[in-house]
């Protein structure tokens, strides 16, 4: 909105104005070459100026001809108000889904059938699938011997705490063994147990 200047004899001036509260606002006086803040154009640098004044048409294309150029890009198969406004990767998305689309669950039912083909059914009663062994089991016997003193490494660290724990009881460090500290302190007996047996093994 602009701002009402009055001019007189003295010179340009904003004209005195009444507040709600009934009280008046004295006339303001404007120096020549003045403008209002909210009269002063916005700043665009010579970029943004370029870009608005850039025609959407290469030069020499007629609006009809950009218009049926339009109309031809497009995915086939896939209708026009569908694409609109989607980015390049979500129409590379929905190519890849109809893709699978046309593909259909043949390919699944294959690998399915395959699978069960190969199916063994163990002594217990439970299936196995000879692909998919235990994560422990490996054939490498040096891997099998790795994998013992990892185990009875396990258990000496747990057996030097229970050890930790029962000296910490007996000097009277720890008054009241909590739950879990009972837990760990009945648990000594099956660790050196699992220990002598792994020692036996080995």
């Amino acid at each position: 909105m602009a701002t009402p200047y009055v001019e007189d004899q003295s010179g340009k001036y904003i004209a005195a104005t009444q507040r709600p509260d009934g009280t008046w606002r004295k006339p303001r006086r404007v120096k020549d070459g003045y403008t209002p803040q909210e009269e002063v154009p916005v700043y665009e640098n010579k970029f943004v100026k370029f870009f608005k004044d850039k025609p959407d048409l290469p030069p020499g294309m007629s609006p009809g001809d950009a218009a049926q150029a339009r109309q031809q890009q497009g995915i086939p198969g896939i209708a026009e108000n569908e694409t609109a406004g989607l980015s390049k990767t979500a129409k590379r998305n929905m190519k890849r889904k109809e893709k699978r689309k046309q593909q259909g669950p043949d390919s699944n039912v294959e690998s399915l059938t395959n699978a069960v083909e190969n199916m063994a059914i163990a002594e217990g009663g439970d299936s196995v699938t000879p692909a998919s062994k235990p994560a422990g089991a490996t054939n490498d016997p040096s891997s099998a011997t790795a994998e013992k003193a990892k185990k009875m490494k396990n258990i000496k660290k747990k057996l030097r705490q229970v050890e930790e724990l029962q000296q910490k009881m007996d000097s009277g460090e720890i008054k009241q063994a909590t739950k879990e500290q009972q837990e760990k302190l009945g648990r000594a007996k099956a660790l050196q147990d699992e220990l002598l047996q792994l020692e036996e093994d080995s």
